[in-house]
């Protein structure tokens, strides 16, 4: 494909975006909780829609695809694990981490930490933990889009130029107007998203297949192996677990707990996103099994996707690039803004607590700046350590959960026992990725999550827990109950 009308599809769904980020800057107010989760006063429809960007990166439409191509209905299998336990994990935490933040005060998910426990390393550790997991994690989106740009136009655009325009546009619309222009530019990234794809997978049904119906029918009848269960119980373990804790785990997502205005807001957030996960989740499949039948045998799974796009109309092809590129700069963006926040409040803010919420701001905007800069480094690079890095985040931010579970169901969960389950097991979890050491065949989430839940419990019992724990879940529990969640 030319480059010019990769160009100019970009550069059109750019003007839209800025002037979206536009809008949402005359709309900011001052401060940190303005800045970075839009003053606790988002939307359900937003709310839900940022949510769904966040989480449903260029993974999807790209590896998801590959996945399914790959192993077929198992892969399905794989992300429908995760959309329900995501779903049922919001509908648990999503209302407590509202009502705590509105009491509270809390920015980012290790402000809780550290206030539920009463110790600032626990906050730090988290804190921590997420910039080694995250950096990475958010260098292989633009690493996907370099890909991505130099693929469909074969080789005509340099992979650091895809690399370059994802950055600019998630640093513009982050560093200009926080987490208000990141949630209204990811509603228009979801929309963008979801109706790109769906317009690709019926012209793929009625242009190869003939109809939906037909398209069943070949799969069943050309493709019967991707109706099969081919992945053993291990290995399904090990790549859903740690997806399964997405929702509390990372805390690009978790943080949107804090953001919605009201309590209605937050049970529309849920349902919105429920919704569109489950209709991208399906569509996402659909087309690793077309793809399969239509062009089968590819010997890189994840090239599945650029394939069919070089199999359709241009006007779709690049429709769908649309789509794929605003996933990806949607999670890139969010991530970006979240760990500028944890950098700021829970790393300068202990070191230096007089600072002011206006130098905090401007500090805040100069990481945003400063990780884009080393996420280009990384990218750049394009080296493996990336993909394994990659490939621990989430399994590595499992180490947190027995924290939070501790710190909104447990009255004798201590900061000793948060501190050390997340130093401890992240360090456990990390070295077994490294070196690639399953011991007895389980991957090293399951082996993490186990050690840091003995880790916490067991320092838990042999130490004081925190004063505030009495007062902080008899309100939680008051305030479920009165709203009814």
């Amino acid at each position: 494909m030319r480059p010019i009308y990769v160009y100019i599809s970009v550069a059109i769904w750019a003007i839209f975006g800025i002037l979206i980020a536009y809008f949402a800057r005359k709309r900011m107010g001052e401060g940190i909780p303005e800045f970075f989760i839009g003053g606790r006063n988002i939307g359900g429809f937003v709310s839900g829609m940022t949510y769904a960007a966040t989480t449903y990166s260029a993974f999807m439409m790209v590896g998801l695809v590959g996945l399914t191509y790959a192993s077929g209905v198992v892969a399905l299998g794989f992300e429908l694990t995760y959309l329900i336990f995501t779903v049922f994990l919001l509908l648990v935490f999503a209302p407590r981490f509202w009502a705590a933040g509105r009491r509270y005060g809390y920015t980012t998910p290790p402000d809780l930490l550290a206030d539920r426990y009463e110790n600032k390393y626990v906050g730090v550790a988290a804190s921590g933990l997420a910039m080694v997991m995250l950096v990475p994690y958010a260098s292989v989106q633009l690493m996907g889009s370099g890909y991505l740009f130099s693929g469909i136009t074969g080789g005509q655009v340099p992979f650091m130029v895809g690399v370059l325009i994802m950055a600019v546009f998630s640093g513009i619309t982050a560093y200009w107007a926080g987490f208000r222009s990141v949630s209204w530019t990811d509603a228009f990234q979801a929309i963008t998203m979801i109706v790109t794809s769906i317009l690709l997978l019926f012209f793929v049904f009625y242009h190869f297949f003939g109809s939906p119906t037909g398209f069943f029918e070949t799969i069943e009848a050309e493709a019967p192996q991707l109706l099969r269960i081919n992945w053993d119980f291990q290995k399904f373990l090990g790549l859903t677990l740690p997806w399964a804790f997405f929702a509390l785990s990372n805390p690009q997502v978790s943080q949107r707990m804090f953001v919605s205005e009201n309590i209605a807001s937050l049970k529309r957030m849920i349902i919105y996103f429920s919704i569109f996960g489950f209709i991208y989740t399906v569509i996402t499949a659909l087309f690793g099994f077309s793809i399969n039948v239509i062009e089968p045998g590819l010997e890189t799974a994840d090239n599945a996707m650029p394939v069919l796009l070089n199999r359709v109309p241009i006007i779709l092809a690049l429709l769908a690039f649309v789509g794929i590129f605003a996933a990806a700069t949607s999670t890139l963006g969010s991530i970006v803004l979240t760990l500028s926040s944890l950098g700021t409040e829970n790393i300068v803010k202990p070191i230096k607590p007089g600072i002011s919420e206006k130098k905090r701001v401007f500090i805040g905007r100069l990481m945003i700046l400063g990780l884009l800069v080393v996420c280009i480094g990384f990218a750049s690079l394009k080296i493996d350590l990336i993909a394994v890095l990659s490939s621990m985040a989430s399994g590595g931010l499992m180490v947190a959960i027995p924290a939070f579970f501790g710190a909104f169901f447990w009255k004798e969960g201590t900061a000793q026992g948060a501190l050390w389950s997340i130093v401890i097991g992240g360090l456990l979890t990390g070295s077994l990725y490294i070196s690639g050491y399953y011991p007895f065949g389980w991957w090293p989430p399951v082996w993490g999550i186990i050690a840091t839940t003995i880790i916490y419990v067991t320092v838990s019992l042999l130490t004081e827990p925190p004063d505030k724990a009495d007062r902080f879940l008899d309100y939680i529990d008051g305030e479920i109950e009165k709203h009814n969640f």
